[in-house]
């Protein structure tokens, strides 16, 4: 099976001269049967070249491309398989990267936020608690206009008591997310002529597991009005959550 063209052809009988034979390998060209027609093809001109698609994977032995001859323009984002662009890491693996800017989505949206609090178990404020009440809320119950919120998102209740006080202590207390409780304010006299308040505000944390935050009020005198008062001014929350 003849895979050249002949640069010329002779006839039985005909003399053989230098031209003639020069011709007959400077002439020649390839046909189809120089070549597997996958990989590579014959073109106009007779020239063996590498047919459109012809070269795979299966052709090129592992290392055999060099980065550098890699053009930049041709590693596009879409073909990134293992990078990930995703606000909320949600589809984050051990074996995926992410994007600049989803990384810096996800940081932002982490970052800590203040929102007043709507309703809640009960008022928000309350006042005039007889000595020894407990007053509970539900963290669910919570409620804010804020576009972020959602009472999973909170770490934190901002809260403030006021105590007025005459020959007695009278306190507030915060419960906090291990069962214990830390005051928020203290009022204290054993002078039957002169009364003293006092005012406090804190971040009371607030954990994932904790579902519900008290108020308690230890009253040692009831005497001259307004004796007390709690106060939860809003929350903490973690927009990213």
């Amino acid at each position: 099976m003849a895979i050249l063209n002949k640069g010329t052809s002779f006839s039985n009988g005909e003399q053989l001269t230098a031209d003639k034979i020069n011709d007959l390998v400077d002439l020649a060209t390839f046909n189809q049967n120089a070549t597997d027609s996958n990989t590579t093809g014959v073109n106009s001109a007779g020239q063996i070249v590498v047919n459109q698609g012809g070269i795979n994977t299966a052709q090129l032995a592992t290392g055999a491309v060099e980065t550098a001859k890699i053009k930049d323009a041709n590693v596009t984002f879409a073909k990134l398989t293992d990078v990930i662009d995703d606000d909320t890491m949600a589809t984050a693996t051990d074996t995926t990267l992410a994007t600049s800017e989803s990384i810096k989505a996800y940081v932002t949206a982490m970052r800590p936020k203040f929102v007043s609090l709507t309703g809640g178990t009960t008022d928000l404020i309350k006042e005039n608690q007889a000595d020894g009440t407990t007053v509970t809320y539900n963290i669910a119950d919570f409620t804010s206009g804020d576009s972020d919120f959602a009472t999973s998102k909170i770490t934190g209740l901002i809260v403030e008591g006021f105590v007025f006080t005459k020959t007695n202590t009278n306190l507030i207390l915060a419960s906090l997310p291990d069962g214990t409780s830390t005051v928020i304010c203290r009022g204290y006299t054993n002078s039957t002529s002169v009364s003293i308040s006092d005012a406090g505000s804190m971040l009371i944390p607030i954990n994932s597991d904790t579902s519900t935050f008290s108020f308690q009020y230890l009253m040692g005198n009831t005497s001259g009005g307004v004796f007390n008062q709690s106060k939860i001014r809003g929350a903490i929350i973690q927009p990213g959550l």
